[in-house]
């Protein structure tokens, strides 16, 4: 049993590529003895850390939950899932530069979703949620164990000891409340109140700061309806179901109100009026589209206005019917937003891989649940153009960069989307080109560096001009969308040109 079991983790390992995974690089059988080579790993694991040092500062800790996460959404993401199932401290690497690697891989599983129950009972007691001793575990029992174990990492408290568990800041006042929330909700007792996916969580640990005042908003919109709820109840009791009908042709009637245009002549005014009317709806996307059309009218995102958005956003989220066409919609939506228009400042001043980063979290969550809905083909596209820029230019834990292999895998799926998109409207057509444009400009100089052919490249970029060129454009974002792209035709050329002499020179 010892054996299969070995063996088994080795080869579910060997089939693993990520920074924060050990390699298996190879399985040796003579017949008396099993080797398997891996990965040596330097550092020491965070049990020995808090053992030497106590708790830990909570940058420290938010920056190694980011990249336990981002592990453990790529486990959870093969197919079939492997959920790890024995998150601890004691199974994370922290290695000298700061990046950390998961080890112990013996109880990893491959989640059978027919399954009412694992076969065996394992994980460690205070780390592993109450599912693993009775029921069948998924992604959201990671979730737990990752929770209890930032616990163990900002307090110091071992959770094993079977000390009742208490919020972070009971035992560590420094702690942000925003902190404390992510950790309360990945510790649910009930997996379906906790964060669904890392993906989700990771959004958190990212914005902790959003999470309070989102909080609140949730809290005063519960008080606010309770009070509603108990006018509305007495009134029914004189008046009967007649309240009921009229209160609801009356909240149809604001909503629709609210997210016309008419009503509005700023941006702020629109903006604050389709937030009015997410108050009313919360679980209708429409309120949600009007801002997303509003901000692009205005052809620039802004982080603050990032911020004011996404504050109603995942306010409200949970209202949303995760597996509803209109919220497939809706993700694309928001995805392009952020891939076209967002600035880190008034100034207008982006980074690509910002954009790609900001954006990929939508496109993926359509991409791993979404069947069905109009766009679902160029969404999955900007989703293998996140996925790439995530794994050879985003991550900063790995010194992987692409091959001219993996380019030309790119460039496949940007061929394709063009042929798919040509039938579409104008604007669905130019986001795709301005994306294109963007990406290989971006990416010209590590496209020389490993011979990505030239002349595939200014063909691209001939025929996306091209294209463009022949569009004709009614909207106003489209026309800024068009004389953005036509615009820099000649000077992306050109930079791509002199890289490509630049490098050959040096060669």
């Amino acid at each position: 049993m010892v054996v299969n079991s070995l063996l088994a983790e080795a080869n579910m390992m060997k089939r693993l590529d990520h920074p924060s995974l050990p390699r298996i690089v190879d399985i040796i059988d003579n017949g008396i003895t099993i080797y398997v080579v891996m990965d040596y790993i330097e550092g020491e694991s965070l049990d020995k850390i808090l053992a030497e040092y106590g708790a830990q500062p909570e940058e420290l800790v938010i920056g190694w939950a980011k990249q336990l996460c981002d592990a453990l959404s790529y486990l959870h993401s093969q197919k079939p899932p492997i959920i790890y199932r024995d998150m601890k401290p004691a199974n994370v690497m922290l290695k000298p530069e700061g990046n950390i690697k998961i080890i112990d891989f013996g109880i990893a599983r491959e989640y059978k979703e027919q399954s009412l129950a694992d076969t065996t009972v394992l994980g460690t007691k205070g780390y592993a949620p109450p599912e693993q001793y009775s029921g069948q575990t998924d992604a959201r029992s990671d979730i737990y164990a990752l929770g209890m174990t930032m616990h163990h990492l900002l307090t110091g408290i071992d959770p094993r000891t079977g000390e009742a568990y208490a919020p972070v800041r009971m035992w560590n006042p420094e702690v942000s409340e925003g902190m404390e929330m992510i950790i309360d909700k990945c510790v649910q007792p009930a997996a379906e109140h906790r964060y669904q996916n890392c993906q989700d969580l990771l959004y958190d640990l990212e914005h902790p700061e959003l999470i309070t005042r989102d909080y609140k908003r949730k809290q005063k919109r519960k008080l606010n309806c309770f009070i509603t709820s108990v006018i509305l109840a007495v009134v029914m009791v004189i008046s009967g179901v007649v309240c009921n009908i009229v209160s609801t042709r009356m909240n149809n009637s604001d909503y629709e109100t609210l997210i016309s245009t008419s009503t509005a002549s700023s941006l702020d005014d629109k903006i604050n009026n389709y937030k009015n009317a997410v108050e009313i709806y919360p679980g209708r996307t429409d309120a949600y589209v009007k801002m997303i059309e509003a901000y692009q009218d205005e052809g620039t995102f802004s982080k603050q206005e990032n911020d004011d958005f996404l504050a109603v956003y995942n306010a409200n989220k949970d209202q949303l019917d995760a597996t509803s066409s209109d919220v497939s919609e809706l993700n694309y939506i928001i995805g392009m937003l952020y891939f076209n228009y967002y600035t880190e400042n008034n100034d207008g001043d982006y980074s690509f891989s910002t954009r790609v980063q900001k954006a990929y979290p939508f496109f993926n969550e359509n991409y791993q649940s979404a069947t069905g809905f109009e766009e679902q083909t160029m969404s999955d596209c900007y989703y293998q153009i996140c996925s790439f820029y995530k794994k050879y230019i985003l991550n900063t834990t790995t010194v992987e960069e692409a091959s001219k292999e993996n380019y030309d895998e790119i460039f496949t799926v940007i061929d394709d989307a063009i042929n798919s998109v040509k039938d579409a409207g104008a604007y669905d057509q130019l986001t795709l080109y301005n994306s294109v444009f963007m990406l290989l400009y971006d990416q010209r100089a590590s496209m020389a560096q490993v011979n990505v052919d030239r002349q595939r490249i200014l063909d691209l970029y001939d025929d996306i001009y091209k294209r463009t060129n022949e569009l004709t454009v009614q909207k106003e974002q489209s026309k800024v969308l068009q004389s953005e792209i036509l615009d820099k035709y000649e000077t992306y050329k050109e930079a791509i040109e002199r890289t490509y002499t630049n490098i050959e020179e040096r060669k």
